[in-house]
């Protein structure tokens, strides 16, 4: 696939990275050529210096013959100025931008082929929102991702000592929950991947990652981990775009507390939120951690645009005796370092746009697509076509087809309907299938899966 990724800055990076290591056609514009040098370095594209609006640098970068444009620059108004730009001199096909401000997104009739001609507007701080609202949702879980618009969900624990299945086989999950269907995903054991089998015993410290019902989720995590209280007080670190959605979403139902270090924002937030108590300082002041009982804190999440200030004042707040502490971290380095420590959760926004981002850039019909472990793993949400003379799995039990080493699928829906997946169970025609990669090198023999020989009528 031919694609143009407009701007250079931490998420057109990491699109970048994760796009070119599979073989797709990838160039990048920027206005900064130090970023594109260090891009170019590393990465197997092609780069153009240039305003990723303006039509002869389009042209350049090949917009006439490109598949998809993602414009992901820190501009608003550039992003959708070069999608419309594509769409009226070069027709490219799939045009997708990144949109930040409420004002523009809180009219969505403006992102149509009659007004802007935007296939796909992303929030990078709203996706962020969504899963931190979800973490918050289901204490102990480590990351939470929705499938089937919601009613299937793929959850990440750690095995902790004294959970009830560790130290056990996974056959025995069964008679510890009658009643409850689910399926072991994945497991990362001190970083390595493990694809689960019966005889598969959970050890302490154990990631694992499991497929179930919404409904199940949290009495599945009662048997691999002491289950966590619900949640009822919520101290944010960082009154920006994230800090000031995510204060909004949750103060209807949760006790919120928010450090804002800028005496004006602070000020601007106090008159705009209606429940969360606004306190002016630095979110690293450990006097004002204790000030404000940061000890009965259940959740100290840090989402300011500074990535030491949020390390920091999370390690301090969990120190301090904060259940749990959430850092919002933009390096792609620092996420798996500091998750060894004292920080329970590091959140990489670039990560979860990509998730958005991939679910249109995978070929055959993928509704959903969420990135894991750093880019290393992947699991998918595909609808199967076709019947069993044109597809590779309609028509066929589980067991009988033929997955790339490392994946799984762990369950369908169908209609209304969630079925967990198992040996026995038969693929039909129009079923949403999640499946789970620990490699996602393998990716393009998932996608060949899926898509229906030319026979089909």
């Amino acid at each position: 696939m031919k694609i143009i990724i407009l701007g250079a800055g931490q998420v057109g990076s990491t699109v970048a990275e994760n796009l070119a290591s599979e073989a797709n056609d990838i160039t990048v514009v920027d206005t900064d050529a130090e970023r594109l040098r260090m891009l170019q370095d590393h990465l197997d594209i092609r780069t153009v210096l240039g305003n990723a609006s303006h039509p002869t640098v389009l042209a350049r970068a090949g917009a006439e013959d490109a598949d998809m444009v993602l414009a992901v620059t820190s501009s608003d108004e550039t992003n959708m100025v070069a999608c419309q730009v594509v769409y009226t001199l070069f027709h490219t096909p799939t045009k997708i931008a990144r949109v930040r401000a409420a004002e523009y997104l809180s009219h969505p009739q403006l992102f149509s082929q009659d007004g802007l001609p935007v296939d796909v507007h992303i929030s990078p701080e709203q996706l962020v929102t969504e899963y931190i609202q979800r973490l918050i949702e289901i204490p102990g879980a480590l990351q939470v991702l929705d499938f089937a618009q919601g009613r299937v969900r793929l959850v990440g624990v750690k095995a902790y000592h004294g959970g009830p299945l560790v130290g056990r086989a996974l056959r025995e999950l069964p008679s510890r929950m009658p009643g409850v269907d689910m399926r072991v995903a994945a497991i990362f054991r001190r970083g390595a991947a493990i694809v689960p089998e019966g005889d598969t015993i959970i050890e302490i410290d154990d990631e694992v990652f499991f497929v179930a019902a919404a409904e199940h989720i949290r009495t599945i995590i009662g048997e691999l981990r002491r289950l966590d209280r619900p949640v009822r007080r919520v101290m944010l670190a960082g009154g920006g775009n994230i800090g000031r959605r995510l204060a909004r979403a949750l103060e209807t139902s949760y006790d919120v507390k928010l450090i804002e270090f800028d005496a004006k924002g602070a000020h601007q937030l106090s008159e705009t939120l209606e429940r969360t108590i606004v306190l002016r300082g630095d979110a690293a002041d450990e006097e004002l951690l204790r000030e404000e009982n940061i000890d009965s804190m259940d959740v100290f999440c840090a989402v300011t645009n500074d990535d030491q200030v949020n390390i920091l004042s999370s390690m301090l707040a969990k120190r301090l005796g904060a259940r749990k502490a959430m850092a919002l971290i933009n390096r792609g380095a620092y996420v798996d370092l500091v998750q060894e420590g004292l920080i329970d959760i590091a959140i990489s926004p670039q990560q979860t746009t990509i998730s958005s981002l991939l679910t249109h850039v995978r070929r055959g019909d993928v509704v959903a697509v969420h990135s894991l472990r750093r880019g290393a793993a992947e699991a998918i949400e595909a609808v199967a076509h076709g019947d069993r003379r044109t597809s590779r799995v309609v028509g066929r039990a589980v067991e009988d087809i033929r997955l790339p080493k490392g994946a799984t699928i762990d369950a369908i829906v169908r209609g209304e309907q969630v079925i967990v997946a198992h040996h026995d169970t038969v693929v039909e025609a129009g079923d949403h299938v999640i499946l789970f990669l620990v490699d996602k090198k393998r990716i393009r023999e998932v996608e060949r899966l899926f898509q229906v020989g030319v026979t089909f009528l």
